[in-house]
């Protein structure tokens, strides 16, 4: 990285993992890493600043794409995705040069925790996979309509699409959607393809008499269990962290 030129630019892209890449692209070839970089929908103008719109090119991001698996390892491209999905404020500058240093070291930039963007992206990723794996036992489907399930998460990570291919996977023959209620985002499943589209674009209905019915059994049955005498809370939110009750029908 010692013979990188910083710039004192600020880069403005669509937010999209595909824009990144191309960002990735464009930046190795001219050997810069800008100031900063920022989606456009929560980009503030300031005048101190010298923007540059990078367009989303998917014939330069797939080429990053298979240059990564290729040249650093899959591993890398692993972590990359995942600390994408990060709620971190600057997590493209952190993950600009931990790809740059990738193509330099190999596969060996993962052992590399002695640099802080390394160190960064690993932690990036870590939390980001360990939301998405807390949820897909945490997330509760509910029915609203004859064969259609909904859910809602408000989780600190964009990961609602890593959930929907879990999701996808284990219920293929059902329709769903999963709400992050946090982004406004809606992702729609109709055992054929799925969509991600913003919440307002939708209105969702109540749940059905019968679902009604069978979340009243399950609260009695979640009462009726559990034993006051050892009611533990620490270790319960340890398991099932407070953030997540309001999503919990048992918890509602």
């Amino acid at each position: 990285m010692s013979n990188w030129k910083y710039i004192n630019n600020v880069y403005l892209y669509d937010g999209t993992f595909h824009g990144f890449l191309t960002i990735v692209f464009i930046t190795y070839l001219k050997k810069t890493l800008p100031l900063r970089i920022f989606t456009k929908s929560n980009y503030s103008p300031n005048f101190l600043d010298k923007e540059l719109i990078i367009e989303t090119d998917f014939k330069k991001s797939k080429r990053v794409l298979l240059g990564i698996e290729k040249n650093i390892s899959y591993e890398t491209l692993f972590n990359t995705y995942y600390s994408f999905l990060s709620n971190e404020a600057e997590k493209e500058i952190y993950l600009l040069k931990y790809l740059h240093s990738g193509f330099n070291f190999g596969s060996q930039i993962n052992n590399k925790l002695f640099l802080p963007y390394v160190y960064k992206v690993i932690n990036m990723k870590k939390r980001t996979f360990g939301e998405y794996h807390r949820l897909k036992g945490l997330l509760r489907f509910q029915e609203i309509h004859d064969n259609l399930y909904y859910s809602s998460i408000h989780p600190d990570n964009n990961i609602i699409e890593i959930l929907g291919h879990h999701f996808i996977k284990r219920l293929p023959s059902q329709n769903f959607i999963i709400h992050d209620k946090k982004r406004n985002l809606c992702l729609l499943y109709n055992t054929k393809n799925y969509q991600i589209i913003s919440s307002n674009e939708i209105e969702i209905p109540t749940i059905s008499l019968e679902e009604q019915k069978y979340q009243e059994l399950w609260k009695l049955f979640f009462k009726t269990i559990s034993i006051s005498q050892r009611k533990n809370t620490k270790c319960q939110m340890q398991h099932m962290p407070k953030k997540y009750w309001k999503d919990l029908v048992e918890k509602s």
